[in-house]
């Protein structure tokens, strides 16, 4: 009886540790979907896509959506920042900025919708009637995409630092300086904060005090956030790789890098089933096994793409500059479906109730289904 007990509860934790690697199938709060930024969705999406509706936002869309309580949140380049229903697309409020807004992705909790604008000032909106909460103002333009940690905002900035603020009202619990903007999103595992800087450092950091527990040289620009599975970090560099760090060891398992195809990773990188897939400059999506760090599957699209692919059951999702969103089987990268949005795609897919909202740099937001 006791091995039974003890086999059902290593089940359990197995169980629970996979899933807290997917977001779950009725939400997208932030970018990648998770704190471990891993790009997978539990939302089962239908074999065939079909468009449910669009919407003319009328300036460019740079940012990932995030999908909350039946709801889209989704910036545009103009300076709003609107929520609109997930079923049929109708506006429910904006919020306006002074000086527009870039790649950061709004991230939901706590009754807050939360963004960092060009102007280097955090916004919590309320979720019910799209009023500021609070404000914090950095001292540069804000492109990385806030996390929740517990009642901690973490958030980067592209004056060198990551902050921690706090959920309820933004004061500022702790500052990291990091030598370069902080450009991609910090992800979360166990209280810990990872992020590859611009300043060529990988960091982690503790999510309550922002104590820096560690520091591993990368030896290149790093744009793209991390993506953490089984113990290990998953991102891109300028220097033309994908690296697969042990956050363990703080050493590097593996190296990727295209034989022929010389171009950075933009891209944020979603893992699963063994495999991480990215987007590279190149024109090209990557699927390179985590083991090895070996291709085991490339394809080429018409331009770069720099946005982040998604994973829902068998399927990668992505865009690609060229103005198409894709649709990829996972194990072999044969192209299932594509849609051409008129526009170039840099924003990533969010994915929830069997949707998927993305939007394109002409500011057309579609939900497919």
């Amino acid at each position: 009886m006791k091995t039974r007990t003890v086999l059902l509860a290593f089940t359990v934790l197995a169980t629970c540790g996979a899933l807290s690697a997917q977001a779950p199938a009725t939400a997208w709060p932030q970018f990648r979907g998770t704190t471990a930024l891993t790009g997978v969705s539990a939302t089962q999406m239908p074999l065939s896509l079909k468009v449910q509706w669009t919407y003319e936002a009328g300036d460019a869309i740079e940012s990932s959506a995030a999908i909350a309580d039946g709801a889209v949140f989704v910036t545009v380049a103009s300076g709003e920042l609107i929520a609109l229903g997930l079923d049929k697309g109708q506006v429910r409020w904006k919020y306006k900025v002074e000086l527009g807004f870039g790649e950061s992705s709004p991230a939901v909790a706590g009754g807050k919708v939360l963004v960092g604008d060009l102007g280097g000032i955090v916004h919590a909106v309320n979720v019910a009637d799209g009023k500021a909460a609070w404000t914090f103002k950095t001292r540069s333009e804000v492109k990385s995409s806030p996390v929740v940690v517990g009642d901690v905002v973490l958030i980067g900035s592209y004056d060198g630092t990551l902050y921690g603020l706090g959920l309820a009202d933004g004061t500022l619990r702790w500052e990291v300086k990091t030598n370069n903007y902080v450009h991609g999103t910090p992800a979360v595992l166990d209280g810990i904060a990872y992020f590859a800087g611009c300043d060529e450092v990988f960091r982690a950091v503790r999510a309550s005090d922002g104590k820096v527990v560690f520091e591993a040289p990368i030896g290149a620009y790093t744009g793209a956030s991390v993506a953490l599975d089984a113990g290990m970090a998953y991102f891109g560099t300028f220097e033309n790789e994908v690296l697969a760090l042990d956050l363990k060891t703080h050493r590097f398992k593996w190296r990727y890098r295209h034989s022929e195809r010389e171009f950075p990773f933009y891209s944020s990188a979603a893992v699963a089933a063994g495999k991480v897939i990215v987007g590279g400059r190149d024109k090209m999506i990557h699927a390179i096994d985590t083991t090895s760090g070996k291709a085991v599957w490339t394809y080429m699209t018409r331009a770069r793409v720099e946005s982040s692919p998604a994973i829902a059951g068998s399927r990668v999702y992505v865009g690609s500059g060229d103005g198409r969103f894709y649709v990829f089987d996972l194990a072999t990268g044969a192209k299932v479906w594509e849609y051409d949005m008129g526009g170039p795609l840099s924003a990533s897919p969010a994915l929830a109730n069997g949707r998927i909202v993305i939007g394109s740099q002409d500011g057309r937001l579609v939900c497919f289904g």
